[in-house]
């Protein structure tokens, strides 16, 4: 049924039921709130152009009563096409009263702290730039040599120095065949090393260096035999040792001679070179300690064996450089062992030992440091010609180091002195002129080792006369020795136990063979728990005794009277005298056993036994007997 007459509904009821829906524009209320957006922002704009008038010069109330009109002119328009009233009243509301001064707006507020910290910025950028600038134009001011530290490691050459990658742990190896670890975050101002090894026996350490995880140590020493020690100093591996009666060096499994230097892969953590007085240098794995990977045979100009000094990686790891006596200098690809890459036969005086080959950070440059008195830098690319030259720079010792500088701009080595004639010192060169930019008077002694490391911005360097020295800049460097020098010395533990060195028979039998000494607290521990070796005190004895051992006495009534009565050693007279010295009295006044007979018997009566004599018999023994 539809209800087209409007009365039916008026007769049904249905008019009285609620108010009409309200109805809104939306097209007109987004262009109201469009054109109050675009209005605002022109008296902002306004206000931030001439906020000077706006703060002396209050508006005048009709400016702001025009204003009102003109929203409200906008509202009702909006009104009539269908919006509410309560939209004007809100527009007029916000602009009632005079507006809000420019300078305590909030967009004004924001932007002056902008500004203050664009200039605040600014002048920092530009106090940093300067000295980036400073350091630039002065590449001294990068030396951290402000302060040092002393590491005492004994009384003869410092010949090997190796820091790991994350610089936590410094070792020092020398000509007293030690091996001692420094652990900065555990030391204390006293600088002791925690841990002093001999792990090649009776021969020089030559080289020692961290793999590039820092999990593993080398240790080339004078021996055929390169070790690989953990981090604690334990042998992980040892490298086999060849045949020394095999002419072709290439078909044993090992050195058969002395080593000279050795060093990690950069990349691959396995793997590493080995140089020796057998003319050749060859690589090794971990994982197979039985042979060698791969051998390189350097060679003379007339094809002759030469003996190898030093050997080095490049820094991606693809190319194996050894200077030989000869002075030359050889390069091979890794993966090719038969021809070099590059080569020059004169690169330092012949009949020398270079002591050192260092590659740039860059890989291009390589640094070789002669024992013709002389450092050279070479470019690989054309190594015909030394880029660079220095001289009279005194080398004795055959394991003299050369690096370069973290920023790659500066090459550091040391020099040799004689004993008492001078003193050693660490010379700082410019990469690219050569010219000698800084020094360090180290000691009294040859510079043997120095190590710049990249992380810490610390300088390590190692001496002849037994000294491990770092030098640190309190603000440029980082950690290193800067956390031990903060430490207080700690107290002198005093040990209560006296414990037996540990001796190393390597080829005793096995019932002979004493267990691996590995720590000396755990042995301290274990002595502690042994009567013999911790002097402990034999504890009283309880009862009757034990061991050879009396008890104590007055436990029991016997044994009181033993001591004060039968033990008494107060009367030194003869033992039978002082009985009878008694028995007068005895017999006046008797106590003990005539008083008991007083009654029965009176006087006393003594049987009197005697005792019948045996006959005489001189027949023998074995004629009585019956048989």
């Amino acid at each position: 049924m539809e209800m087209d007459d409007p009365d039916v509904g008026a007769v049904m009821g249905f008019s009285g039921f609620g108010k009409k829906a309200r109805t809104f524009d939306l097209d007109a209320i987004f262009e109201q709130t469009r054109r109050t957006a675009i209005e605002r922002s022109k008296k902002v704009l306004e206000k931030e152009q001439c906020p000077e008038e706006s703060v002396e010069s209050p508006p005048r109330a009709g400016s702001s009563g025009s204003v009102t009109e003109k929203d409200q002119g906008i509202a009702s328009s909006s009104s009539d096409d269908g919006s509410g009233g309560e939209d004007s009243d809100s527009s007029g509301s916000d602009l009632i009263g005079p507006p809000v001064p420019a300078s305590l707006s909030r967009l004004a507020i924001e932007e002056q702290a902008c500004d203050t910290d664009d200039r605040a910025s600014g002048d920092t950028d530009d106090d940093e730039e300067e000295d980036e600038e400073d350091e630039d134009d002065n590449p001294v001011k990068r030396i951290p040599d402000s302060h040092e530290i002393t590491l005492i490691h004994s009384k003869k050459t410092v010949s090997a120095l190796g820091l790991d990658p994350s610089g936590a742990r410094l070792v020092t190896g020398g000509y007293d065949y030690e091996v001692k670890l420094w652990d900065f975050a555990g030391m204390d101002a006293s600088l002791q090393a925690f841990r002093s090894l001999q792990p090649c026996e009776c021969h020089q350490i030559k080289s020692l260096q961290y793999s590039a995880t820092g999990d593993v140590i080398l240790c080339v020493a004078g021996s055929a035999q390169a070790k690989v020690l953990d981090r604690d100093g334990f042998q992980v591996m040892e490298c086999a040792k060849g045949d020394q009666y095999i002419v072709d060096q290439a078909r044993t499994k090992g050195h058969t001679a002395m080593l000279n230097s050795g060093v990690w892969h950069p990349k691959i953590k396995e793997e590493f070179i080995t140089c020796s007085n057998d003319g050749t240098v060859r690589t090794w794995d971990m994982n197979n300690e039985k042979k060698h990977k791969n051998v390189f045979k350097p060679r003379t100009a007339q094809g002759k064996r030469i003996v190898p000094t030093t050997c080095a990686y490049s820094r991606d790891g693809k190319y194996i450089a050894a200077a030989c006596q000869d002075g030359s200098i050889q390069i091979w690809d890794r993966n090719m062992n038969v021809h070099t890459k590059f080569y020059n036969r004169q690169a330092h005086a012949p009949g020398s030992d270079t002591s050192c080959l260092s590659f740039s950070y860059d890989g291009y440059t390589l640094a070789s440091r002669g024992g013709d008195d002389t450092i050279k830098t070479w470019d690989v690319r054309n190594f015909r010609n030394a880029l660079n030259v220095a001289t009279d720079l005194p080398n004795v010792y055959s394991m003299t180091d050369c690096c370069f500088s973290p920023d790659d701009k500066m090459l550091v080595t040391g020099t040799s002195v004689q004993k008492g004639k001078g003193s050693g010192k660490l010379l700082f060169f410019d990469r690219e002129t050569f010219v000698k930019l800084y020094e360090i008077e180290v000691t009294d002694a040859s510079v043997i080792r120095c190590l710049w490391h990249p992380k810490l911005n610390q300088v390590m360097v190692g001496t002849a006369n037994g000294l491990a020295k770092v030098y640190y800049h309190p603000v440029k460097s980082q950690r290193g020795a800067k956390l031990c020098v903060v430490k207080t010395k700690r107290k002198v533990r005093q040990s209560q136990t006296v414990t037996q060195d540990y001796i190393i028979t390597p080829h005793a039998l096995p019932m002979f063979r004493e267990p691996r000494q590995k720590s000396t607290r755990k042995q301290l521990e274990k002595d502690r728990l042994d009567p013999v070796k911790s002097h402990k005190p034999e504890p009283p004895v309880s009862g009757p005794g034990r061991g050879g051992r009396v008890g104590t006495h007055g436990g029991t009534l016997s044994s009181f009277i033993v001591k004060n009565i039968a033990l008494d050693k107060t009367d030194d007279s003869n033992p039978r005298e002082a009985i009878l010295r008694h028995a007068k009295d005895a017999e006046e006044n008797p106590y003990w056993v005539a008083p008991a007979y007083v009654k029965t018997q009176p006087h006393a009566v003594f049987a009197v036994v005697e005792l019948e004599e045996e006959p005489e018999d001189d027949e023998p023994e074995w004629k009585k007997r019956k048989l």
